[in-house]
This record gives structure tokens, C-alpha cells and sequence, in this order.
């Protein structure tokens, strides 16, 4: 997906929810605001988008956000539990039928053991969470831009399945 795809994709998510009675919320690290952006450039967002939390650093992730700090000190920021709880954890505070999660390495180089470009995308739905891993090349804005789109795939696939994981 191109980023101007996920811009046109954007405003069709927020209706969908709209129609549905439901809200959302993001929790973001390596893509700094930019998801909560990409949300918040629709006109009327707030009849469903909640808010978001950017936890660059990783106690943020569990003094904020509710992440199992015994979790992060096991496997660092960079992993799907930490990406589910990070979702399930802005939901909850939110007060939010959904949320989405961004954890990963924007670079330049490698960091907390993962190379750059490594990505977690956290799901909470009324269903469950989940998370999914990308890879992606290129500088540190190319992964933040498409860490932002895999985000944005993840809960159109998402609301596209009824909710379903």
C-alpha cells in the first residue's frame, strides 16, 4: 500500500466504525504520532477515534500503557506480546472498542537486538488481540511511514472480518 492509499483508506475506517458505534485508540514508539495523525487529518474523527499515546521509551510502554514490565525486561519493546498488550493497554485507557499498536526499530541501525526496520503491529478488537510482523528496508522515515500503513492495514483487514482476529 502507498501512503496516499492509506490516506484515501483512512476516512472509509473511521465511517465503518462510525456505523458500527465504535471507537478507537493508538499507542505508538517507533512511529512518534504519526498513526494518531493519519486519524486525526479526517474531518469528524472524533465521533470515533479516542486518542493516542506516543511511548517512545520503553517504561512508558509499562507505566502508561500497562505493558508487563517483567515482559519488556525479557524481551525488550521490539516483540508481538509487548505490540498486543501495548494495544489492549491504550484501549482500556481510552475507554475503546478498538485499539492499534506500533512497536519496532525505525533505525538507522540495529537496536534492543532486532535489526532496522522490524515491526510490530498490535490489534485489540471486542474479539481479542493479536499481532502481526513486518520487515521493511529502507531509511529510518520509509519504516515510520510504513510501520504507519502496515498499522492501518492491520485494522481495515480487521473491521473488514467483523472484528475478527
Amino acid at each position: 500500500m502507498k501512503f496516499n492509499d492509506a490516506v484515501v483508506r483512512v476516512p472509509a475506517i473511521l465511517a465503518d466504525l462510525v456505523a458500527r458505534g465504535m471507537s478507537l485508540a493508538v499507542a505508538e514508539s517507533l512511529t512518534g504520532g504519526r498513526l494518531a495523525s493519519m486519524f486525526v487529518s479526517v474531518p469528524g474523527a472524533s465521533t470515533c477515534f479516542r486518542g493516542g499515546v506516543v511511548a517512545y521509551a520503553t517504561q512508558a510502554k509499562s507505566v502508561v500503557l500497562g505493558v508487563s514490565a517483567a515482559r519488556l525486561e525479557e524481551t525488550g519493546p521490539v516483540d508481538g506480546v509487548v505490540a498486543e498488550q501495548m494495544a489492549a493497554g491504550v484501549a482500556a485507557l481510552m475507554k475503546s472498542d478498538y485499539g492499534l499498536a506500533t512497536t519496532g526499530v525505525a533505525g538507522p541501525g540495529p537496536a534492543v537486538g532486532h535489526e532496522a526496520g522490524t515491526v510490530w503491529v498490535g490489534l485489540s478488537t471486542p474479539a481479542g488481540t493479536s499481532s502481526h510482523e513486518f520487515h521493511f528496508d529502507g531509511n529510518r522515515e520509509s519504516v515510520r511511514n510504513e510501520s504507519v500503513l502496515a498499522a492501518i492495514s492491520v485494522l481495515a483487514e480487521a473491521l473488514e472480518n467483523n472484528g475478527e482476529l
